[in-house]
């Protein structure tokens, strides 16, 4: 079967012109922009889960857009290097009940040879980023943390 890829390759101008779309809007993310750039074989892991292939990539998506009320990204640095394009981001979750809290995180895409996103691995410290949000339980956590892990 014929290659009948024809979007903007995939430098780091056009990553961060379709992650800022993407994500800094008012109200949910709109990720119909990006979807064409991934792979449907897309290999999707995270600190949460693991899936593969488009249906369940886009189905993750829903759920993260489910959980806010709005989403919004920042990208301070991101390389392309062969074909892996390294992201650091700041995503900062609205939600309905829950004071917002921003993740800090990474991202390691990497492009199949047509160019589109075959691998995807999102790199955060959920809990700790979340939890920093929460004044009642910020310093009982970080204790904690303190003493089993550091």
């Amino acid at each position: 079967m014929e290659n009948t890829f024809s979007l903007a390759e995939l430098d780091t101008e056009t990553i961060r012109s379709l992650w800022s779309h993407t994500y800094n809007r008012e109200g949910k993310p709109d990720w119909s922009g990006i979807y064409p750039y991934y792979h449907e074989n897309i290999l999707f892991q995270d600190s949460i889960q693991k899936v593969q292939g488009i249906a369940s990539f886009k189905a993750l998506c829903k759920r993260l857009t489910d959980r806010c009320e709005q989403l919004s990204m920042n990208i301070p640095s991101l390389v392309k290097e062969g074909p892996d394009i390294f992201m650091q981001w700041e995503m900062t979750m609205i939600f309905k009940k829950y004071p917002s809290s921003t993740i800090y995180g990474a991202t390691k895409l990497t492009l199949a040879e047509d160019g589109r996103i075959a691998v995807q691995r999102d790199y955060y410290d959920l809990w700790g980023d979340i939890f920093n949000n929460i004044p009642w339980f910020v310093k009982p956590y970080r204790r904690f943390m303190s003493r089993k892990f550091g």
